[in-house]
């Protein structure tokens, strides 16, 4: 008889602001292997209705096994509040990482201090749309998501000789997710487009910072919190 595990939920908040407000909240299941059907998974994503639920399958100190990344109506290849929230989990259980493997390929992981890095290639976030406003005032006064269809980041500049930028997410997906508060993906495209460092406030009170570095690839870094265990 085969036994029957129970997946272990852990859910935290990822690129929280420096007060420990804002954060996107992630699940991860830490024992992917409790849920190995895809199907399963899929519905287990939707059922929880996080912005992204991660899989874990296999673990090991420095390798991790693959990291399967679901939204609650897609798989994605790469997406960037997922992978810095499993590399921090993964430290706080004593399981410090240096590179996390999603469908997209490694992914190079750094710890400094409360941030967590992960670093990835821009090819791997397509598909997302940027859109510049004329104030960070006009891009958080907006009422829902601009009209139209994909995935959409609207921003401004807070401060431009500093970097720094206010913007929001806007999915577009018709899944019940109607914004994101933090946005990995979407921040290395912008922060390749713009071909700078970025000091990102994001949503009601999150904050990513992102890196690029000379071999075209873009770090993204931030805070995270735990939230809860189950079960």
């Amino acid at each position: 008889m085969t036994a029957i595990r129970t997946p272990e939920l852990h859910v935290v908040r990822v690129f929280c602001g420096p007060d420990g407000r804002g954060g996107n909240p992630l699940g991860v299941v830490r024992n992917g292997a409790a849920v190995p059907d895809s199907a399963a998974r899929q519905t287990l994503a939707a059922e929880l209705g996080f912005s992204e639920t991660v899989f874990l399958d296999g673990s090991g100190s420095g390798r991790p096994g693959r990291i399967d990344i679901r939204t609650p109506s897609v798989r994605l290849p790469f997406a960037g509040h997922p992978l810095v929230g499993t590399a921090w989990l993964l430290r706080h259980l004593g399981q410090p990482v240096t590179v996390l493997r999603p469908p997209a390929g490694e992914v190079p992981v750094t710890y400094d201090g409360e941030y967590v890095w992960v670093r990835g290639r821009p090819e791997w976030s397509t598909g997302r749309r940027t859109q510049e406003y004329a104030s960070a005032a006009d891009v958080a006064a907006l009422p829902g998501p601009p009209p139209g269809d994909g995935p959409l980041y609207v921003w401004a500049w807070q401060d431009q000789s500093a970097g720094t930028v206010r913007a929001r997410f806007f999915p577009r997906r018709g899944d019940g997710i109607v914004e994101d508060e933090a946005t990995g993906a979407a921040a290395l495209t912008l922060s390749h487009e713009l071909g700078r460092a970025l000091d990102i406030r994001q949503g009601a009170g999150s904050r990513i910072l992102t890196r690029p570095h000379e071999d075209g690839s873009i770090a993204l870094g931030g805070r995270v919190v735990p939230v809860r265990t189950t079960p």
